[in-house]
């Protein structure tokens, strides 16, 4: 991929107003419901394990917690791949979006913190910025302008301040993939190359109702207690039918979106309900057009690359909607190590660990990087569908909803 293909990828147009300004009313939201008295009883109920966690930190480990690389494949990727040439232990401790909050909270009550390191989405800091938690890291934004970062993505760590309290890690999007087997099903007017520009979800629907009349159910969305359909409503299918967010979720558009839903899921495979991840899925066979993150979808395209093809979620009346999944590295006050904590956020953001990174876990750079020739045909496949959504014009980019 050469320099401005990727360019093209790491340039999402994200609307700075907008998604400062959600972030900032849904994170008051998180506040008034108690995230401090949550904190609180996350404490008392969890003493034995925040005291190891305060053990592990005194024998000169950097405790470095995430809401993201959570999958065990992934949590192990991160201790023994990507962390292994930083030059000190780091403990790697993947957490739900609720205790990782509630963990910074307690620790800035008992005034004595164990935590070093923070990982996770933007919307996972918001809460711990209105509640004054975070270090600035302006300075280290400074140090590491040279890198190239994204600068709406800076402007986003700002939170409508002039401080910058996170810096950016890594991110993601999704996307669609298709064993080759349903390229006989496409409805009449698309081919194979159309997938990757004009694919509508009347199209996907009609594609599910050939593929259902023919063969079977054998659409795929991941419809389990901890898949991400939820995602796909938000970011993708209630934006390209509104064309916006929240505020046009209550419209005759949004009655359109539903019952085109209503009728792709008749052709769904009923196993979508304990779909977590869709590359199993799509490996075993049991569908054969699947909707999800890259990371869950990484290990279908690895394996057996020259089965799947890969492209953008579709377009609809309002244009082409979609959610990149923006990760961050942020200090709390109470870190017992913040010099540690600023080098361990160097080297996550050198070229060379965003390149590692991307290779084991299916995370893309937010740093200028030249992608390796040798790239693994799975990875490329998925480069190649993120570069297409961000590209194409008819683009409608969201964050991810905070406090959902």
């Amino acid at each position: 991929m050469d320099h401005r293909r990727l360019q093209s990828m790491l340039d999402f147009s994200i609307s700075r107003r907008r998604a400062t300004r959600s972030a900032a009313g849904a994170a008051g939201a998180m506040i008034a419901g108690g995230a401090i008295g949550r904190a609180a009883m996350a404490t008392a109920a969890s003493g034995g394990s925040r005291h190891s966690h305060a053990a592990r930190a005194q024998d000169g480990a950097l405790l470095f917690t995430s809401t993201q690389l959570v999958p065990i494949e992934e949590s192990e990727a991160m201790r023994n791949t990507i962390l292994a040439d930083f030059d000190r232990p780091v403990e790697f401790i993947a957490e739900e979006p609720g205790p990782f909050v509630d963990r910074i909270a307690a620790e800035a009550q008992s005034g004595k913190g164990s935590v070093s390191v923070l990982g996770g989405l933007h919307g996972d800091f918001s809460s711990l910025v209105e509640q004054d938690l975070l270090l600035e890291l302006t300075d280290v934004a400074t140090a590491l302008e040279s890198r190239g970062f994204n600068p709406d993505y800076l402007e986003l760590a700002r939170y409508g301040t002039d401080k910058v309290y996170y810096i950016p890690w890594m991110q993601a999007m999704y996307i669609m993939a298709a064993h080759r087997d349903a390229l006989e099903y496409l409805p009449e007017g698309l081919t194979e190359e159309g997938l990757q520009t004009d694919l509508t979800y009347d199209q996907l629907a009609a594609w599910g109702t050939n593929m259902n009349d023919n063969a079977g159910q054998l659409l795929g969305f991941p419809a389990a207690e901890d898949g991400l359909i939820h995602r796909f409503l938000q970011g993708y299918s209630y934006p390209s039918f509104t064309g916006g967010l929240n505020t046009t979720f209550a419209s005759a558009d949004a009655v359109t979106m539903w019952e085109w839903f209503k009728g792709a899921w008749a052709t769904t495979n009923p196993q979508a309900l304990t779909y977590s991840n869709m590359d199993d899925p799509l490996l075993s066979g049991e569908v054969l057009v699947a909707w999800d993150h890259t990371a869950r979808l990484i290990n279908a395209l690895t394996e057996t690359p020259d089965d799947f093809i890969t492209f953008p979620a579709p377009r609809g009346p309002k244009g082409l909607g979609n959610m990149p999944a923006l990760a961050g590295l942020a200090i709390p006050k109470t870190a017992p190590d913040a010099e540690g904590a600023k080098a361990l956020i160097d080297f996550l953001t050198t070229p060379e660990t965003q390149t590692l990174t991307l290779q084991e876990v299916a995370f893309f750079p937010v740093v200028a990087v030249e992608l390796p020739a040798d790239l693994n045909a799975g990875t490329q496949k998925e480069a190649d569908a993120v570069a297409a959504t961000t590209a194409d014009e008819a683009s409608l980019t969201s964050l991810l909803p905070v406090g959902l």
